[in-house]
């Protein structure tokens, strides 16, 4: 079976006009292909994100948009122009088509947000949407964190983590509601936590025209109802985790239909069934299990003796898991920023298989920030090696160890603290202006012998002159560049901070790592190890023939798939080339 994010990484890493499989609805109906074949772009503002839409030469162009940073209403404004129509308070995909928002790491959309209407052909994916309300605070769409409506067709919502933090005396309403017209859709791969309404296909008894809807591979975790809600419509839920549903589940109703099949569904209430109505809908069950769930004599539940009252017709191919691994399949795989995983449909979760080994000729990498070592063609060398990452301190990375904190001067909008100790090279902190400090605190003193800081990619070499402070602002060293690891006698401490002295630019610092001591060895951010196999032999003809470069380009080069790993998609390779390169010797993690 062809994985869905494998597909789309490929169609959208090069430039690929195929459709792409979601393993659900969205590939009727004409099939899926998003932006694939379209420009590529990067933004970090919602102002940004309508521009790009909108600079296109006409509301059908192709495009794919990676999303990096955090999305807010107060950097996002309504553009104008010939692809687009958008508003000032949530991000609007109206009247378009050929459009697929990918996140690039962290892409985060707090309090606003995602409003498709009358668009067709919408991909959505590795995005955290994130308490949207519709009263008491700031609003945006409605209260949903994705809403759908009017002549909205072949849409997949991919790898997405939304969430509220409540219910709608909170001020919140659906995680992803689809109405007046919303068909041809695949929710895969997706976590809705903490909210009091997981989301609904059909606003009323009257808005019957919706569907068919597959929902696979998806975590519910916290949720008192409408997961989903299906008024009149189709739908196909396979391979899902329900865990800790407090009211009710799955709830068709007026005449909707929904085949469940292998999905898990523990500490769950009313997990099936017809609730708050007597126009009844109808299930299939297939080979589900029901661990510690409960189920009310009121309304019309499934259970506690579950048995089908319909069958559905699923016109698809897939490949469903057990339902007894969906626990741990769906807890390694779904949400945002989690690695893109899929299931292989035998319980076991992988990355996306490696591109082909001939890519087409015009392959289409994120456009922003461009590699700093970019050769002209994807066979094509760099014209001399790229320079060596960072030595790493030995030991734990004590910036991320329990007790750890991190606060500095005033930040740039949408960057944070914390993302200078999270593991990941595509977050980061920045200052407001080009000089500034960051600091790494703990509860109680370490003993520190060596920092090592790791500058955002794209933005490597910015930093020119620097210092390292205790927490009595005593300076331990300073220097000019970053070469390698800052090494220092080991001294007890429970604060380290790194000023910003002058830099060419705004300075952007991925992470902030601190060790006991000093090591030469080179190696990535704290990453999970992977299993060791036997190392490839290096290709003859790529820049990969460096183990120790910092691949600037990975992506058009092919480092880890020439190596017999996957550099997989134009947004997510970062954390399987860390876990899985190094192992065979490579290192693709300074990208």
């Amino acid at each position: 079976m062809r994985t869905p994010s494998v597909l789309v990484a490929l169609a959208t890493l090069f430039g690929a006009v195929h459709a792409v499989t979601t393993n659900g609805f969205a590939d009727q109906n004409g099939g899926m292909k998003g932006g694939a074949g379209g420009k590529s772009v990067t933004v970090s503002t919602g102002k940004q994100l309508h521009q790009a839409l909108c600079e296109r030469s006409s509301k059908t162009t192709p495009i794919t948009i990676y999303v990096s940073g955090t999305i807010t209403l107060g950097n996002t404004e309504k553009v104008s122009g010939s692809g687009c129509s958008t508003a000032s308070d949530r991000i609007e995909l109206k009247g378009i088509k050929n459009v697929s928002i990918i996140g690039k790491g962290k892409a985060i959309f707090d309090q606003i947000g995602i409003h498709v209407r009358e668009s067709s052909n919408i991909i959505l994916q590795n995005l955290h949407v994130r308490n949207v309300k519709k009263s008491n605070g700031a609003t945006s769409n409605g209260g949903d964190a994705i809403g759908m409506e009017k002549s909205v067709s072949n849409i997949w919502v991919d790898h997405c983590t939304l969430e509220a933090s409540g219910g709608e005396s909170d001020g919140y309403d659906g995680l992803l509601d689809m109405k007046a017209g919303t068909k041809y859709v695949t929710v895969s791969y997706t976590i809705f936590k903490n909210s009091g309404r997981g989301g609904l296909v059909g606003s009323s008894d009257s808005d019957t025209g919706n569907g068919p809807v597959t929902f696979h591979h998806n975590l519910y975790s916290n949720i008192d109802s409408r997961a989903p809600l299906l008024r009149g419509a189709t739908a196909h839920a396979y391979n899902n985790y329900y865990n800790k549903i407090n009211k009710s589940g799955l709830n068709p109703r007026v005449g909707g239909k929904v085949r469940v099949e292998k999905n898990y569904f523990k500490n769950a209430k009313n997990p099936l069934g017809t609730f708050y109505t007597d126009k009844m809908g109808y299930w299939e069950v297939i080979d589900n299990i029901f661990d510690s769930v409960s189920w009310t004599s009121s309304d019309h539940p499934a259970g506690p003796n579950v048995k089908s009252t319909t069958s559905v017709s699923i016109p698809y191919s897939y490949k469903a898991d057990s339902a007894s691994c969906v626990p741990s399949i769906v807890g390694s795989t779904a949400g945002a920023d989690n690695g893109m995983k899929v299931s292989d449909g035998s319980c076991s979760a992988s990355p996306p298989s490696s591109p082909p080994s001939t890519p087409p000729s015009q392959p289409s990498p994120p456009s922003q920030p461009s590699p700093p070592s970019s050769p002209s063609s994807p066979s094509s060398p760099p014209s001399s090696p790229p320079s060596s990452p960072p030595s790493s301190g030995s030991g734990d990375n004590l910036s991320r160890k329990s007790g750890s904190g991190s606060d500095g001067s005033s930040k740039a909008s949408g960057t944070s603290y914390g993302d200078v100790r999270d593991g990941s090279l595509s977050s980061y902190w920045s200052p407001k202006g080009s000089t500034g400090h960051i600091r790494i605190k703990w509860d109680s003193s370490k003993t520190v012998g060596s920092v090592v800081i790791r500058e955002a990619s794209g933005y490597e070499g910015r930093i020119q002159s620097w210092r390292l402070q205790d927490e009595d602002d005593n300076t331990v060293k300073s220097g000019t560049g970053l070469a390698g690891a800052i090494t220092f006698t080991p001294r007890s401490m429970k604060k380290v901070k790194f000023a910003i002295l002058s830099a060419s630019g705004t300075p952007r610092v991925a992470e902030f790592e601190t060790y006991a001591s000093s090591s030469s060895s080179a190696s990535s951010p704290q990453s999970p190890p992977a299993p060791s196999p036997p190392a490839p032999s290096p290709p003859s003809s790529s820049s990969c023939s460096n183990p120790t470069g910092k691949w600037g380009n990975c992506l058009q080069t092919k480092c880890c798939g020439d190596a017999g790993w996957t550099c997989y998609g134009a947004n997510q390779w970062y954390a399987q080339c860390r876990t899985e390169c190094n192992v065979s010797g490579w290192d693709c993690n300074r990208l």
